[in-house]
């Protein structure tokens, strides 16, 4: 063991965190590489910090020019810190997407129903803004100890109507380079036939690690898997649980 690894994560707060202290001393290395080139990087925690040097497999050098790239990126997509809801209000009213709910790991849930997005209907730059608003409640959602979110993915009716790669690819490329290792799992349920024309178009942009996070469940297989994963108290009452998912127009209704 890495006696330096380890007085370094009790200074920073994380030996009882279960983490590795040889890991937690390659994210000092990472922290002062990226503080000496972008200040900014001071205001970042170090769990933050681990999960950059964690996409990219340990290697400080690309772990820091990702997190100097994500510095860069936050100040242009979020210069008053955050996304507000007036901005992506367009997207928020077609209540395609919600974040309710947890799986039995505890990580937050994203249900999202791909027949209700429109590519002729979306503004390309509002939907970059929607994806880092989503992903930013999400990760406000995360309890102790949590880094990572899950999501099921309900394709039933999806057509070409829906189909929008450059959607697909900006939502992937902002959630790959700006918010490493959060996803944990994607459930992609009731798939037609039609929609893995535009998968294997994606596909080749996923990376490795996020690949894996994938997972296509068939019909007969949908309620166990998703029981499996889900209690019946955190999962849709339209996939057999308890919890009535509630959407932006009857939650600003109710306002």
């Amino acid at each position: 063991m890495d006696c330096g690894g380890e007085e370094q994560a009790r200074q920073n707060g994380h030996a009882g965190d279960g983490g590795d202290p040889a890991e937690w001393k390659m994210v000092a290395e990472l922290r002062a590489v990226v503080e000496a080139q972008d200040p900014a990087a001071k205001e970042e925690d170090d769990f933050m910090l681990r999960r950059f040097l964690r996409a990219r497999d340990h290697n400080v050098g690309k772990a820091s020019a990702m997190f100097l790239k994500y510095l860069a990126w936050k100040r242009a997509a979020k210069p008053w810190g955050s996304i507000t809801e007036a901005e992506v209000r367009g997207e928020l009213v077609q209540d395609k997407l919600y974040v309710q709910g947890f799986d039995k790991t505890g990580r937050p849930m994203i249900y999202l129903f791909g027949n209700r997005h429109f590519a002729a209907k979306r503004d390309l730059e509002e939907f970059k803004r929607y994806v880092v608003y989503i992903l930013d409640s999400t990760c406000t959602k995360l309890p102790a100890g949590q880094e990572k979110f899950a999501s099921v993915v309900d394709l039933k009716g999806w057509g070409y109507a829906n189909c929008d790669i450059r959607a697909k690819l900006a939502a992937l490329e902002i959630m790959q380079n700006y918010y490493p290792e959060r996803l944990g799992r994607v459930f992609l349920i009731h798939v037609p036939y039609v929609f893995m024309a535009a998968w294997k178009m994606v596909y080749p942009f996923i990376d490795d690690n996020t690949k894996k996070k994938f997972v296509f469940v068939a019909d007969k297989d949908l309620d166990a898997t998703l029981r499996d994963a889900i209690d019946v108290s955190q999962l849709p009452e339209q996939y057999g649980g308890k919890l009535r998912l509630e959407g932006y127009k009857s939650s600003s209704t109710c306002n």
